[in-house]
């Protein structure tokens, strides 16, 4: 307690007791501040607080490099600039090129243009295809092959005929003059009979007419106009397809070809058109509207055309049955209309082979309408039904230009009247 009394009388305790408490509040003030900042570094996400190890080096590496670039100076600042974007350049280039060659690889047929059959290869095949499943040339073949012929067998031959579609007129003036050939060569080989029967076979088909498909460009008030064709018949003839593979022979042949969609009502006909087109690089020309005016996708696809410089415009016009007056009229104004650009080559009849007599009334009103100047027979598919050939030609005049003997796209060639003959007769 003495010592306590004496410190407190010294001069200097003041001063020690100062500085003693100076000393605790800097120690207080240090804990109080260390105690905050741990609280506040628990409080940090640990994503913005904690740095991955990996990333120090690169840091530690880029502050380093950056020091020395500051060393370097600008020029050495902008070299490395462009080294680095270089990779970054080939990077970009590569990601733009690799969704180009996947999307090639998952749809390679989108960029695809095939190549179609020629025209003496095809015509080769159909006609080996005829003669093997020809029930008209089998029936025929069986009767020649008895040698010797009876009344009997005349008159089965002339039945085969008939059912052949051969027609009335046509089967009378056949066994009219094979009969008489037949005494005037005094014979009854089935190979001489067979030889007869060939020769007035196409005598009925008549080899001379004009088959050929008119497809020149001519001069229209001096503007050079493509041949234009004008598809038409009934519902169901497989018009639409006939129109697509017809432009592949045209391609094969090597012409620019524009084929036109006026079939409007028909849902998904443009792009069945579409299709058939796109297999050998040919456009379509249609309607961005379901039921627009026909006459007027016809006009378009001619003008179109016309400024393209094709050789060869396609219209495929909606089937439409004979007996409705309205429609037919319509058929007559799309020509109409087609021929504000130039008068039309070809008006093409798709008639199905197998519908027999009731395609020559068919036959003859589109001829009334239209100004039919050429026959396409489809699915003439080597059935009895061969002889429409002879009976639609005598019944028009016009003659047949093209048959389809199946589904594929190249089974369709120009008609051969000999090579129909053969096929018939073997």
């Amino acid at each position: 307690m003495q010592a306590v009394m004496d410190f407190i009388h010294n001069p200097v305790a003041p001063i020690i007791l100062a500085g003693v408490i100076v000393v605790l509040v800097a120690a207080v003030s240090f804990v109080v501040r260390s105690l905050k900042s741990s609280h506040t570094q628990s409080e940090v996400p640990p994503s913005t607080s904690v740095v991955p190890e990996a990333s120090l080096p690169q840091a530690q590496e880029s502050e380093v490099e950056g020091a020395q670039r500051s060393r370097d100076g600008p020029a050495a600042q902008t070299a490395d600039h462009s080294e680095a974007a270089a990779p970054h350049a080939e990077r970009m280039f590569s990601q733009e090129e690799t969704p180009a060659s996947g999307i090639e690889e998952e749809h390679p047929e989108s960029a695809s243009i095939e190549i179609p059959e020629s025209i003496p290869s095809r015509m080769g095949r159909l006609r080996a295809r005829l003669a093997r499943s020809g029930a008209l040339g089998k029936s025929l073949l069986s009767l020649l092959s008895r040698g010797d012929l009876s009344a009997a067998d005349w008159e089965e031959m002339e039945d085969s005929l008939l059912v052949a579609d051969l027609g009335l007129e046509a089967t009378d003036e056949l066994m009219e003059a094979l009969h008489t050939r037949v005494k005037v060569e005094n014979t009854s080989d089935p190979q001489v009979v067979r030889a007869l029967l060939r020769e007035e076979l196409l005598k009925l088909v008549d080899p001379d007419m004009d088959r050929s498909v008119n497809l020149a460009v001519r001069d229209v008030d001096g503007v050079q106009v493509p041949a234009t064709i004008l598809m038409v018949g009934v519902n169901g003839t497989g018009k639409t397809t006939t129109t697509g593979k017809m432009a592949r022979i045209f391609r094969a042949e090597g012409h620019e070809v524009l084929l036109g969609a006026a079939d409007t009502f028909r849902a998904a006909a443009a792009e069945q058109l579409e299709t058939w087109g796109s297999r050998v690089g040919v456009d379509v020309v249609r309607s961005d509207r379901e039921g627009a005016d026909p006459a007027s996708v016809a006009f378009e696809s001619v003008e179109e055309g016309i400024r393209r410089g094709c050789d060869v415009v396609m219209v495929d016009t909606a089937g439409r049955l004979q007996t409705k007056s309205a429609l037919m009229d319509e058929l007559g104004k799309v020509k109409r209309v087609m021929e504000k650009h130039a008068p039309v080559s070809e008006v093409l009849l798709v008639l199905d082979a197998t519908t027999g007599q009731n395609g020559l009334r068919q036959a003859e009103v589109f001829a009334e309408v239209a100004g039919v100047t050429g026959i396409v027979l489809s699915k003439l598919d080597g059935s009895a039904k061969g002889g429409i050939v002879v009976s639609v030609q005598r019944a028009l005049g016009v003659p047949v230009k093209f048959v389809g003997l199946g589904e594929g796209p190249d089974d369709l060639a120009p008609f051969d009247p000999q090579s129909f003959v053969d096929a018939i007769v073997g």
